[in-house]
């Protein structure tokens, strides 16, 4: 049996599509390519994503910002002047990237204008420190990277 030119191109193709779709059934198949969602309920993330923008703007409009100072001592966390410390309320979060275990909140209790996170409670390295407050109902929230010797 002789085979032409239109025959075996035809044949060529046939077997590199079966190729194509023989690897990309596999990897939808195989558990070690997981391609689902980041987040499971998307449209309820995107709200609340919207309210941390909201709280971020709300922050930055302030005249004075909240400072984050790495001391001796620890972590200094100073709010603005011009604020009743005693309805300051809210947490701080400390993530530590390479570590889930380490992760902490620190909720804000005040009596002097900052808050003081002891160094004992922190491992060296790099920390993202996220502080998310409210004063008489108006949110704000403010990131910070730091890194503990």
């Amino acid at each position: 049996m002789k085979i032409n030119w239109g025959s075996a191109i035809v044949i060529a193709i046939v077997l590199f599509m079966g190729f194509i779709l023989f690897f990309v059934f596999s990897v939808q198949s195989n558990h070690k390519y997981d391609n689902e969602l980041v987040v499971e309920e998307y449209y309820k993330q995107e709200r609340v994503l919207q309210k941390k923008i909201d709280k971020e703007q709300n922050a930055a409009a302030l005249p004075s910002k909240v400072t984050v100072a790495n001391t001796a001592q620890g972590i200094i966390i100073t709010f603005p002047m011009g604020f009743d410390v005693k309805d300051i309320k809210g947490k701080v979060s400390l993530y530590r990237p390479s570590g889930q275990g380490l992760d902490f909140d620190v909720p804000i209790s005040l009596s002097l204008p900052y808050l003081l996170i002891p160094k004992s409670d922190l491992a060296g390295g790099r920390w993202d420190i996220t502080i998310d407050w409210t004063y008489h109902g108006t949110g704000y929230i403010s990131s910070e990277k730091l890194t503990i010797q």
